[in-house]
């Protein structure tokens, strides 16, 4: 499917119209930036349970909390839980008999133990490294009675912090626009897939979801009123607000890192320009002037660069340019049509979507235009791509037919897996901040 090049606003709508039919981290075990990485094999073991009498809702508690610690570290693509039936030892706390581990091809050792009251789940966890027969970490936990999920979460943080050096992103959610009847509406959905919640009730059109830094927020803009117009709503209250109504295209961009600032592309003064939004005083300036068409404006970590989308030098390409609207460089050579641009939250690199074949697929490159990289190869459009908070994996939409998923996958390509899918259609992914 080709899109249409003389107005890449025209395109986007007709494609919608479409659609809407801790301290021991001070030392790295796990270099995951390595060439030679490979998946590190560790062992979770059941935790040792005393449960009180009290019997768990997910079944055996100490079992339930490994495989949740299982499932988070394996998502991270960094991880090769073993599988417990190989476990030559895995009853007792202490003594721990590293050969038993080492027998079986554990580089880590997760053990502990899990008590649940009537108030509360407290727990002691243990990570090892097996080949030097070390504690690593021995630390307590507590959460609240039904918070087994989210003590889980905090386990694996500590485990992957430890031998990584870096968070994770498990206390994450996405942001989504999903079909539901023949209207539209913005969800969100958690880092494994669960606790699927509706955000906004427009049923209508609604386009590009996006994240204010300390996830308070959600712009996004929306047809409720048969026209486009850029809205805030509060997460927490509920409330929303019109920020943007101009005649014309109001599409919303990014939030800057700070918070205070929004890009956006309008046509209010009769073509499609770059502006940036000062949300508390509402001040609005224009960064691009140009015949041509600019959109899709996304921030740089640093917020002094803007990454965007221009058909200038004849065909949809990737832009950069200063925060201020100076120093505009081309980045993207390669290609008819480059769009959706997302600067990495580490920096360095720019994921967008690139026409392969007649097929959008998801690429990376430097921010000086250095190191393209294609990550996605299938026989599907792969659209929006969106960092994590920790700029280790990505979140895109992957469209076949009627049908359109929510896919995740490493930064360069590797364990990709379904977040999200059903009849119709689930696209435009935006990740969360770190929510916690």
């Amino acid at each position: 499917m080709k899109k249409s090049i003389p107005s890449m606003l025209t395109a986007l709508l007709i494609s919608l119209s479409v659609f809407f039919g801790g301290d021991a981290a001070a030392k790295v075990y796990i270099d995951v930036n390595s060439p030679n990485f490979r998946l590190f094999p560790i062992a979770i073991c059941d935790f040792n349970t005393a449960d009180a009498g009290i019997v768990s809702k997910s079944g055996d508690l100490g079992m339930a909390l490994a495989d949740e610690i299982k499932m988070y570290l394996k998502l991270t693509g960094f991880f090769n839980p073993l599988n417990k039936k190989s476990f030559l030892d895995d009853k007792s706390i202490n003594p721990v008999i590293f050969t038993n581990w080492m027998m079986i091809g554990a580089d880590y050792l997760v053990k502990g133990t899990v008590e649940q009251s009537e108030q509360e789940i407290s727990n002691e966890c243990r990570l090892y490294d097996v080949v030097k027969g070390e504690v690593l970490f021995n630390k307590k936990y507590t959460a609240g009675r039904d918070d087994l999920k989210a003590l889980a979460k905090n386990i694996a943080t500590d485990i992957l912090f430890t031998l990584t050096g870096e968070e994770g992103d498990f206390d994450t959610q996405i942001a989504f626009v999903a079909k539901k009847g023949d209207k539209g509406d913005i969800y969100t959905v958690g880092y494994d897939g669960s606790d699927l919640k509706t955000v906004t009730g427009h049923r209508s059109i609604i386009i590009a979801p996006r994240w204010s830094p300390n996830g308070q927020f959600l712009a996004f803009t929306s047809f409720k009123n048969d026209v486009p117009a850029i809205y805030i709503r509060d997460l927490s209250s509920g409330a929303e607000r019109k920020v943007a109504s101009f005649q014309g295209i109001n599409l919303c961009g990014y939030w800057s890192p700070d918070g205070q600032k929004l890009l956006m592309t309008l046509s209010k003064d009769g073509n499609e320009e770059l502006y940036v939004l000062e949300v508390q005083n509402m001040r609005l300036k224009r960064l691009t002037s140009n015949y041509s068409i600019d959109v899709s404006p996304s921030w740089s970590p640093d917020g002094k660069k803007i990454a965007f989308v221009s058909n200038r030098g004849g065909s949809p390409q990737i832009y950069t340019m200063d925060a201020d609207g100076g120093n505009v460089k081309r980045i993207t050579f390669e290609g008819s049509y480059n769009t959706t641009p997302a600067w990495s939250p580490r920096g360095g690199r720019i994921a967008f979507e690139g026409l392969v074949n007649h097929r959008f697929q998801v690429f990376t490159i430097g921010e000086e235009g250095d190191n393209l990289s294609q990550l996605t190869f299938d026989a599907a459009d792969n659209e929006s791509p969106s960092w994590s908070p920790s700029g280790r994996q990505i979140a895109y939409s992957s469209r076949t037919g009627s049908k359109s998923k929510i896919c995740v996958m490493n930064a360069n390509g590797t364990n990709v897996r379904i977040l999200r899918e059903g009849g119709g259609f689930a696209m435009m992914p935006m990740w969360s901040p770190r929510l916690k």
